[in-house]
């Protein structure tokens, strides 16, 4: 089994930053793609950024040139930096992995719990 664990939500005022750290454990062979999404109150959860193989990435319009996705392949982290901030991205940001467990079959997709980012003043 694997594990994904969020930290760095919080509280920030509108033009700051925050940095969402993400990290994977447990039975992991691989990791083929890692990512943000994010849900906001009342909308459907979204996608805000993803890597694949730690060099292709792809984001939302919404956050282009705000965000910053990278991953260290040592740790099993992915990083999401987030720049100045508006109230629009207030939401809950979820970790979302493709990993294999093992070399043969395809990889499960996986979710962590979770973090509240409010942007606020």
């Amino acid at each position: 089994q694997v594990q994904l664990v969020e930290s760095g939500g919080g509280l920030v005022q509108p033009g700051g930053s925050l940095r969402l750290s993400c990290a994977a454990s447990g039975s992991i062979f691989s990791i083929i793609d890692m990512g943000w999404y994010r849900r906001a109150p009342g909308n459907e959860r979204d996608l805000v950024a993803t890597i694949i193989n730690g060099e292709s990435t792809n984001y939302a319009d919404s956050v282009k040139g705000r965000f910053t996705i990278s991953r260290d392949y040592a740790k099993n982290t992915v990083y999401l930096q987030m720049n100045s901030l508006n109230p629009e991205d207030t939401a809950v940001y979820y970790c979302n992995a493709h990993i294999k467990g093992r070399m043969w079959g395809p990889p499960n997709d996986y979710w962590g719990q979770g973090t509240q980012v409010t942007v606020s003043s």
